[in-house]
Formats: C-alpha cells, structure tokens, sequence
C-alpha cells in the first residue's frame, strides 16, 4: 500500500508562481516514475510532467519552459515549480507515483490561476 499526499496548491494571479509538491509513503521499495497530471474542468486529465528514476523529464507542450519537475528520491517526494502561471493552468493536479510496474494516485490539490 502507497500513499501519496500533495500539497502546494491554491489561488494565484496570472504570472505568479506556486510550488507543488508529492510525498509518497508506505510500502515502497522502486519508484520508477513520477509525475503531475491536472484535469481542468471539460477537459480530460492530462500529463503535466514526469521525471523518470534517471532524472530524464518530460512536459506537456503547454507547460514547456514554465513548469519544472524535480525529485527527492531520498525522501520520495516529487515537486513542480511552476512559474508564470496562466488562467488555462487551472484544474486539479494530481500526483502520479509508479511503484516498480504499479500505478499510485494521490487526492489532487487544487489549482487556480486568476486572470
């Protein structure tokens, strides 16, 4: 059993910037990949960013150049910095964590961007 909690989310005007983070506990002993995915409303969840356990990354072309993933894996935790905060990054994000070939999602935390 893993468990992930995020935190970091809440209300920013456009430009701002906020810091997510995702910290799993439990039974973990290989956590392959970890990753962002938000969901806005009518829109379908999509992947933010993911960092592999090499530390290669991937982001969303909407995000490119705004959002940073990183890892922690001494305290297994993932973060996403993300800068220059538009209203269309707003939704839910939510942390994904792959436990050797399992899956793990946390709660999500909320996100909103004013304009």
């Amino acid at each position: 059993q893993v468990q992930l909690v995020e935190s970091g989310g809440g209300l920013v005007q456009a430009g701002g910037s906020l810091t997510l983070s995702c910290a799993a506990s439990g039974s973990i002993f290989s956590i392959n990949t970890m990753g962002w995915y938000r969901q806005a409303p009518g829109k379908q969840r999509e992947l933010v960013a993911l960092t592999t356990s090499t530390g290669s990354t991937i982001y969303a072309d909407s995000v490119r150049g705004r959002f940073t993933i990183s890892r922690d894996n001494a305290k297994n935790t993932v973060y996403l910095q993300m800068n220059n905060l538009k209203p269309e990054d707003t939704g839910v994000y939510v942390c994904n964590v792959r436990v050797i070939v399992k899956p793990y999602w946390g709660q999500g935390t909320q996100v909103t961007v004013s304009s």
